[in-house]
């Protein structure tokens, strides 16, 4: 399981399953059968979510997948249980109208590295559709020149490898990034670094989790509220794109999506009509 934060969750599952079984005095996963897990996930439905009880049933079948093909165990008990039927047809992740993500860029100022630097990755990330994950991951060698224009190379999930060229308002964010900070020729090294004590770019590599807090106080600042996350800039790029005319399958090509239904969960570009629809009530 290559991705960490999908490695972390399923182990939580794990764990929470191994503790329900010890209190219910199972000590063998051996003795574990399809009536046993059936009932755990019964009893999860009070207090989780049915994407979270999904999860936790996912993470058991490959628990028992890793037993069955490591010659341990002879049957997966957990393939005959049926989880709760999820229908996903919008995403939850909160999405910016176009004039609110530019408003958001415009008020950051980029006197400071600080600021060039969230400008430069705010940017990359609404422009690209780049989730946080490959963005943070980048190295300085994958801003490179094609041409006339400078494109990015992205390492999205599963190892894809995904190049795509730069809008010419992130070229500009970035090219001033690498300016201020001195990057050009720095290859093999962090792009987006975390700052040091007196606010200059370090040789630490920006996390994942900064990047968030980074988000959400460049986002109070600009009176956008708290709600603001990561995902938000993917969201409010591919709904920006499909507002502008922009197709599905182009929208799922640069997320490098695996489906066009991942890429269409984070458009919201119909949610605009209905405000436009709902500020015709004049009372």
């Amino acid at each position: 399981m290559r991705n960490k934060h999908t490695r972390r969750a399923y182990f939580r599952a794990v764990d929470r399953f191994c503790r329900w079984l010890e209190d219910h005095r199972v000590d063998r996963l051996h003795d574990v059968e399809p009536t046993m897990i059936a009932f755990y996930i019964e009893e999860m439905q009070d207090g989780y979510s049915k994407a979270s009880i999904k999860q936790h049933l996912a993470a058991i079948r490959m628990l028992f997948d890793y037993f069955v093909t490591g010659g341990l165990m002879r049957n997966n008990p957990a393939l005959s249980v049926k989880g709760p039927r999820l229908t996903i047809v919008k995403g939850k992740t909160p999405v910016l109208q176009p004039q609110d993500a530019r408003h958001l860029l415009d008020s950051i100022t980029t006197d400071t590295i600080g600021g060039l630097r969230d400008k430069a990755l705010i940017s990359l990330m609404l422009y690209t559709f780049a989730r946080i994950g490959a963005v943070v991951s980048m190295n300085v060698d994958d801003v490179y020149q094609n041409g006339r224009r400078l494109w990015v190379r992205l390492q999205e999930k599963n190892g894809r490898q995904h190049e795509m060229p730069l809008n010419h308002h992130a070229e500009e964010a970035m090219i001033a990034y690498l300016d201020g900070g001195n990057l050009w020729g720095q290859k093999s090294t962090p792009l987006f670094r975390s700052l040091d004590r007196r606010r200059n770019l370090s040789e630490t590599r920006m996390q994942s989790e900064y990047a968030r807090w980074m988000i959400k106080r460049r986002s109070r600042a600009a009176g956008l509220g708290d709600n603001i996350c990561n995902h938000t800039m993917r969201a409010t790029g591919i709904t920006a794109y499909m507002m502008a005319g922009g197709t599905l399958e182009k929208a799922q090509q640069m997320a490098a999506h695996a489906s066009s239904k991942t890429t269409n969960l984070y458009n919201r570009a119909n949610d605009s009509v209905t405000l436009d629809e709902v500020e015709r009530i004049l009372i």
